[in-house]
């Protein structure tokens, strides 16, 4: 019988990194503070708060953290709900709905970015540019993979 190497699979990495990851997270103070909120909506709403000022729809949100339709559609509603976006009409479109944070997610984003901030230092420590320069250029490889 043929027996895999764990240690060798890419993707088992990946998700021991995931998993890894997101039990770190979980463990900072914002966490506990935030806890109605879920990592995908935080980082919806980061996505939305550097885009402030643009026209961001859902197939954007799909596109940028690679999500089927329907789970935008699930995280939006939630967030629509809970009072952190609201959908708004653009003028050139009767269709389209751009996405705008509300004032309650603007102060939480402030807060979600000095952790995230904290977080990635944390990542990167003992990792030198060119390690992350490399790094960054086999995720973006493995990310392509993926995608065709």
């Amino acid at each position: 019988m043929f027996k895999i190497d764990k240690e060798n699979l890419v993707g088992f990495e990946i998700k021991t990194v995931h998993n890894l990851l997101k039990r770190d997270f979980d463990k900072s103070p914002i966490h506990d503070k935030f806890k109605g909120l879920t990592g995908v909506q935080k980082w919806v709403i980061g996505y939305l708060s550097e885009h402030e000022g643009q026209d961001v729809f859902q197939r954007d949100l799909e596109e940028e953290f690679s999500i089927r339709r329907s789970t935008a559609t699930g995280i939006l509603q939630l967030m629509e709900k809970n009072e952190l976006i609201i959908r708004q009409p653009v003028s050139y479109d009767a269709r389209l709905k751009k996405l705008v944070l509300t004032k309650k997610a603007s102060e939480i984003q402030h807060e979600i970015n000095r952790e995230i901030e904290k977080h990635d230092k944390k990542l990167r420590e003992g990792i030198t540019e060119e390690e992350l320069e490399l790094f960054f250029k086999v995720m973006k490889k493995i990310k392509k993979n993926l995608d065709e």
